[in-house]
């Protein structure tokens, strides 16, 4: 029996996301990984609709992404990432060895939890009206720079095309919109970050984060 559009449209998965929110990059690489279809819907987070009371029932902290997967909404892109793995098993996006495993967690939280928290728009904004325009380019560096050294020092025994060998994983999917934002965003100087410079690289290649970059998205502002 033939199901209708509507039906159709509402089995799929749909995002939260803003085109420049590495987080929801995540996200769209890992979508793009499995091979999944899914529902844009852009949440604007200069004109912070991100705050609306519409918005914040979908994800109550009022960031994105947020993921609806039928009857289930995942918020944080850490649990929508491991909530696709687990639910959607094609294209793994964790290795099978636990130790290849605890380093693409640790990859992974260096970006999550170590470094894009300290750049996002609540604390530059904050830093912005505390101490001044100017602090905030040289807040974001000094913080990414931590955090890329220590990601330097933790691979370099353990890249091989990618980051923990020659399959992309989670760590591949938190680095790519890391890297490519601190280029893109934050004018990084890159050279101290040779196997980092690599990767991005070898990640600009893949159609799943090419297709994920925030210009792709339907939400990426139209030329003037």
């Amino acid at each position: 029996m033939a199901t209708s559009s509507g039906q159709e449209e509402s089995k799929k998965l749909q995002l939260y996301s803003y085109h420049r929110s590495s987080c929801s990059f995540r996200v769209r690489i890992a979508l793009n990984l499995k091979g999944l279809d899914y529902e844009y819907k852009a949440v604007n987070l200069l004109k912070g609709e991100q705050h609306s009371p519409e918005y914040l029932k979908v994800n109550p902290i009022g960031y994105v992404p947020a993921l609806v997967d039928g009857d289930i909404l995942v918020s944080d892109s850490f649990a929508i990432v491991m909530y696709l793995e687990e639910k959607y098993p094609q294209h793994p996006l964790l290795p099978r060895d636990l130790g290849k495993r605890a380093l693409n967690y640790q990859a992974a939280n260096i970006v999550s939890a170590s470094i894009q928290p300290l750049q996002n728009l609540d604390v530059l904004k904050y830093i912005e009206e505390k101490v001044g325009p100017d602090a905030k380019i040289p807040w974001v560096q000094k913080h990414i720079n931590k955090g890329f050294e220590a990601l330097e020092k933790l691979l370099k025994d353990h890249a091989g095309k990618y980051a923990t060998g020659d399959d992309v994983y989670l760590a591949d999917i938190f680095l790519a919109p890391q890297i490519h934002g601190s280029i893109q965003r934050f004018n990084l100087d890159m050279t101290p970050f040779p196997l980092l410079s690599r990767l991005n690289e070898a990640y600009m290649q893949l159609p799943a984060f090419q297709d994920a970059l925030p210009q792709n998205q339907p939400d990426f502002p139209a030329a003037t």
